[in-house]
């Protein structure tokens, strides 16, 4: 009886907090048309406190999306357009001498916000990439002998164009690691379309409120801890990632095109995401579905293809599919 109504009590909460969710969906479509997976994962990242790697040609909204996120949030938001000629200090800060004292006083960067836009993340050398290690992982920062933390919630929402070579450095696989979700974007309808035209070239576009303070987004992300993940889910999670390890086991004729499968990250966002899909649903449960739903965005950017894949053009996409048609669903 107690677990019951215990499900109950998250259930009626849940239900609650779904009002401030149709807020923040309202207010971003003030600006944004459709999008509707793209803006589920900024909701996931931004409940959770993972950051997310948004991946899509020119012009999809990207920035757009992350701007009208921020701005429906109270919290501060501060937005980094990453260039081959920036510095890791222009990212976390410095130390400034002053002569009149002779002494040093540290300037914060603009990594010291709540909610961090990286613009273009792989046109910045690596220096400026691996200054956000750190923060992205530890929430702290460095500066000369000192370290601050930073302030709470801390999100990085990074985009990045996968059509341009000249100018760019490919993110390492260990800072690529750090982001909970990589979400790749598409084009959008013919419908949605007209509607972006019609919002962007003849009409005003309205005003994007806030809705929702940072108190209120820590206590949803304390009521999505507590939805309720079965025993067997949890085991069909750990299948999932040990199965881009050892496809052999989970009878996948794949090894020869994974050269390095997923990290224990995975298993963790896995089952977070999964939680927050649940949450977005009206659920006090998570279900099979709502891990297929989550499981190519937390995967896609954690399995290394070799060079037998590349050869014979298979994707993430292509093995992923097959992970989740081969390991059994309990």
């Amino acid at each position: 009886m107690g677990k019951i109504r215990i499900m109950e009590e998250i259930k009626e909460s849940i239900e609650k907090s779904h009002l401030l969710i149709s807020s923040i969906r309202n207010e971003i479509s003030k600006q944004l048309v459709g999008q509707e997976k793209l803006v589920d994962s900024l909701l996931t990242g931004l409940l959770t406190g993972g950051h997310v790697l948004i991946e899509g040609v020119p012009g999809l909204a990207k920035t757009s999306a992350v701007k009208a996120l921020a701005s429906v949030v109270q919290a501060q938001f501060k937005r980094i357009q990453f260039t081959p000629d920036l510095l890791p200090a222009d990212l976390t800060g410095t130390e400034i001498y002053r002569p009149k004292t002779a002494d040093f006083v540290t300037r914060k960067g603009p990594l010291f916000n709540n909610i961090i836009l990286a613009d273009e993340i792989n046109r910045a050398p690596s220096k400026v990439q691996s200054a956000l290690l750190e923060a992205m992982e530890e929430k702290q920062v460095t500066i000369g002998d000192q370290t601050f933390v930073l302030p709470s919630p801390f999100l990085v929402l990074a985009t990045q164009n996968p059509i341009e070579q000249e100018g760019t450095y490919p993110l390492p696989e260990a800072q690529v690691d750090r982001f909970m979700l990589k979400v790749c974007i598409d084009y959008p309808d013919k419908a949605q379309e007209l509607e972006i035209l019609k919002k962007n070239s003849f009409q005003k576009t309205d005003t994007v409120n806030p809705v929702i303070s940072c108190d209120q987004l820590a206590a949803m992300g304390e009521l999505i801890d507590h939805i309720y993940v079965d025993e067997k889910l949890k085991e069909y999670i750990v299948d999932l990632v040990f199965a881009t390890r050892q496809p052999e086991k989970y009878g996948m004729d794949m090894a020869e095109y994974i050269e390095f499968g997923a990290s224990p990250r995975a298993t963790i966002f896995l089952a977070k995401a999964a939680r927050v899909n649940a949450f977005l649903s009206g659920r006090a449960y998570v279900t099979p579905q709502d891990i297929k739903l989550v499981g190519p965005d937390v995967l896609r950017h954690r399995i290394i293809l070799s060079f037998e894949a590349e050869a014979e053009d298979i994707s993430c996409e292509d093995i992923i599919q097959t992970l989740f048609d081969s390991v059994e669903v309990p």
